[in-house]
């Protein structure tokens, strides 16, 4: 079928074969869409405020949490919307915005969480030279480059997904317009289509994947050599929320964009893809602050500056 000649779009199914489980699935996923709106707005506005974050580390905080931002208001309305009534329907346009936002965000994530790595790296196993190797110019280029890797991604993706010959029954076995769910959705040969994605998968999950092991290889390295129990807590402090983080969105991720071939495997993945799409958004912002003692003391200042004014 021509995509041009459909005028009605397509069809989420997203958990329709669960309709059971929909309305609780609506709670879930609102509830943790507020939270996620709550907590990346909380910690952009205190990188901003706060003089005493104002280090690299928050900076690739703060571009986390307006990506986390961007990428669950791209897909959560319209989850929401299929959750709650009978009508599940997106048009082809609409379609095509959200398979480039979520491209584009989802790689830009990839490669932000490796740059974090980095700033993490050489935080501990190059302290004293920190503040020259890590100047604010640095930080900016590699958030900057880390955005357009993950918009030239999906430049070169998105047309080559949506030139397919989709089939006529236009249903797309997932909550949102995704590259695995839109190859599985054409009726030729989609060969090219895979080996792009494979290839693109390597590329965007697997390389940046191992330059983070390698480098909290050589932080763990360095960790252990420190004499004192409490500079050794202290060190892995600073990276145990980011490799939470990491935790969180590359199982949920490898889930989606790797699993094999089957029904299960598909249906599996739709809670894996919603973990990733919905969970780890709302949940970074918890693990940042509640595992941060500084974050904890820039909030406690934010209020204190609330407060003195309506005292006055």
């Amino acid at each position: 079928m021509n995509n041009k000649s459909s005028p009605g779009g397509f069809i989420l199914l997203g958990f329709s074969d669960h309709p059971k489980l929909e309305k609780t699935l609506f709670v879930v996923v609102l509830t943790f869409y507020f939270m996620t709106l709550v907590g990346n707005t909380l910690i952009i506005l205190l990188s901003i405020l706060d003089s005493k974050l104002h280090t690299p580390m928050y900076f690739f905080i703060s571009n986390l949490s307006f990506l986390d931002l961007c990428f669950t208001t791209s897909c959560v309305p319209q989850l929401l919307s299929n959750l709650w009534g009978p009508e599940k329907t997106i048009s082809f346009n609409g379609c095509a915005i959200q398979l480039f936002v979520f491209l584009a965000l989802g790689t830009t994530e990839c490669i932000l969480l490796a740059v974090m790595a980095f700033d993490r790296y050489v935080a501990i196993c190059r302290p004293l030279h920190y503040t020259i190797i890590m100047h604010p110019c640095l930080s900016q280029r590699l958030a900057t480059i880390a955005w357009i890797f993950g918009l030239l991604e999906s430049v070169v993706q998105t047309p080559t997904t949506l030139r397919l010959p989709f089939c006529s029954h236009r249903r797309v076995d997932d909550f949102v317009c995704e590259v695995p769910a839109l190859i599985r959705l054409s009726c030729e040969d989609t060969t090219y289509n895979e080996i792009q994605m494979a290839v693109a998968s390597v590329l965007i999950l697997v390389v940046p994947l191992t330059l983070i092991l390698v480098s909290y290889g050589a932080i763990v390295q360095t960790v252990l050599r420190i004499n004192s129990a409490v500079g050794r807590k202290k060190a892995f402090g600073t990276c145990s929320s980011h490799l939470l983080v990491v935790s969180f969105f590359y199982s949920s991720v490898i889930t989606v964009y790797l699993q094999p071939k089957n029904p299960y495997a598909q249906d599996q993945g739709k809670f894996f893809g919603l973990f990733y799409a919905v969970g780890t958004p709302a949940l970074n912002p918890l693990i940042y602050t509640l595992r941060n003692k500084e974050v904890k003391e820039a909030f406690g200042r934010l209020l204190g500056k609330i407060k003195q004014p309506r005292e006055s």
